[in-house]
């Protein structure tokens, strides 16, 4: 899986000179958390609803809502967007998207072809294709299953399993001298899989519906 064929494409944009009220606005009729910064073509910032949240005013302000509208809608974008931004290629793997993601703590990246913006890949976007990956609205059999870390151990638990089909499968963890994996079994006699995986000397770990 590719970070092309997850992201959101074409994504709503600002200027920096775009007033904070006007972003503020934007993101609350789009439904969206954050807004790539660009200028002449090219991405120069990020800005985040909590970017945008973190300019306004204290709720201990003596300022009234007509005085707050009025700074915020002076306040320029370019004064509370993120530089440089984290961004990722559209043909990195997604995988790669969701570490960089993980290590640097924020919620989504903007997807660059050179130094075009193309599309932004968020959490959301990581979910639903982990979702797609395991094959979580198939149904079936969840069986977790530990293997030994030897080459053709896999090959041998999979021989177990017919004449259900496995649909995914996923390493868990990494065990003293086994792997534990999690697959998704569907189709003829899945009921009979854990019993088969036993009888082939597997160490059947768990077994979960749907």
């Amino acid at each position: 899986m590719l970070v092309r064929d997850w992201m959101t494409r074409d994504p709503l944009t600002v200027t920096p000179d775009t007033p904070v009220l006007e972003a503020i606005h934007l993101l609350r009729q789009r439904g969206f958390r954050r807004l790539p910064v660009m200028r002449d073509g090219k991405l120069v910032g990020l800005v985040t609803d909590k970017d945008l949240k973190d300019a306004m005013p204290s709720k201990a302000t003596t300022l009234s809502v007509w005085e707050m509208n009025y700074l915020l809608s002076k306040l320029p974008v370019e004064e509370v967007m993120a530089k440089p931004v984290i961004t990722i290629a559209a043909d990195e793997p997604l995988e790669k998207a969701a570490l960089l993601m993980e290590e640097k703590k924020i919620g989504g990246l903007p997807v660059m072809e050179g130094e075009r913006l193309v599309g932004i890949i968020t959490v959301t976007d990581v979910l639903r294709a982990f979702i797609e990956a395991l094959g979580l609205r198939l149904g079936g059999l969840r069986i977790t299953v530990d293997i030994p870390d030897v080459p053709g151990a896999l090959a041998q638990m999979a021989r177990a399993v017919p004449p259900a089909n496995i649909v995914s499968i996923a390493t868990a963890a990494h065990l003293p001298g086994y792997q534990r994996l999690v697959m998704r079994v569907v189709g003829e006699d899945v009921a009979g899989v854990p019993e088969r995986l036993k009888a082939a000397g597997e160490r059947v770990v768990d077994v979960r519906s749907g």
